[in-house]
C-alpha cells in the first residue's frame, strides 16, 4: 500500500479513538490521538506501563508545538534548527493534550519528525500523535518490524504496511528537558 493510503488509513482509526503501530523517525511506535485520554489508556494497557510515566509526542512541525506548550522558550527553536538527529524535548506548561500523557509535573515530551510516514501522519493527522515504543514495559525495544512482538501486533487496532521490510536498526532518539531561564538537562544521548 502506498505511503498516503496508509496514512489515510492510520488517520481513520485515530479519529475513531484506535491504537496504531507505525514506524517513526527512530523506532517502530505505538501510537495514538494525544488528545484522546482512552485513546491513551489503552496505549498503556498495551505496553503494561504505569501511566505515571509519560509518553512522546510527534507533530509535523515546530510551529504546532506552541499549540500544546504554553510558553515555548527560545532556546527550544534554537535547539531544533541544529538537531541533526532525532531529539524529544521535554516542555513545561503542556496544554490541550489528554491529562493521562504528561508528566506529574505537567510537562510534555514533544518531537518534530522529520520522516516521511510520521510527518505525513502528524499534518493529516492535525494534532500530535503518542510515539512509544513498540515494546512491553521492561522489554527491549524493536530495533526494526521484524522484532515486534506478536503481542504488540494483536494489541493495536492497525498495523501500518509502509516500511516493515526494513531491516535496519533504528535509533532512539535524544532527549532534553528545557526548564526555566533556559536551563537545559540532557535526559538521554
Amino acid at each position: 500500500m502506498a505511503l498516503e493510503d496508509e496514512v489515510k488509513k492510520a488517520v481513520e482509526v485515530m479519529r475513531r479513538g484506535g491504537v496504531i503501530l507505525y514506524p517513526t523517525d527512530t523506532i517502530w511506535g505505538i501510537g495514538c490521538d494525544a488528545t484522546n485520554a482512552e485513546a491513551v489508556a489503552r496505549v498503556y494497557e498495551i505496553k503494561r506501563r504505569s501511566d505515571s510515566k509519560a509518553l512522546i509526542c510527534l507533530v509535523d512541525s515546530p510551529d504546532r508545538i506552541q499549540r500544546y506548550v504554553a510558553d515555548v522558550p527560545a532556546v527550544a527553536w534554537d535547539v531544533m534548527d541544529v538537531a541533526d538527529r532525532p531529539l524529544t524535548i521535554i516542555l513545561d506548561g503542556a496544554r490541550n493534550l489528554a491529562e493521562n500523557l504528561l508528566a506529574e509535573d505537567g510537562s510534555v515530551a514533544l518531537r518534530v519528525t522529520r520522516e516521511a510516514f510520521s510527518r505525513q501522519l502528524c499534518f493529516r493527522f492535525q494534532k500530535p500523535v503518542v510515539s512509544t515504543s513498540a515494546n512491553l514495559s521492561g522489554m527491549p525495544a524493536p530495533g526494526n518490524f521484524s522484532e515486534v512482538s506478536e503481542e504488540i501486533l494483536q494489541a493495536v487496532d492497525y498495523v501500518v504496511n509502509y516500511r516493515r521490510g526494513e531491516k535496519t536498526k533504528a535509533v532512539s532518539s535524544s532527549i532534553i528537558r528545557l526548564g526555566a531561564g533556559g536551563r537545559v538537562e540532557i535526559i538521554r544521548k
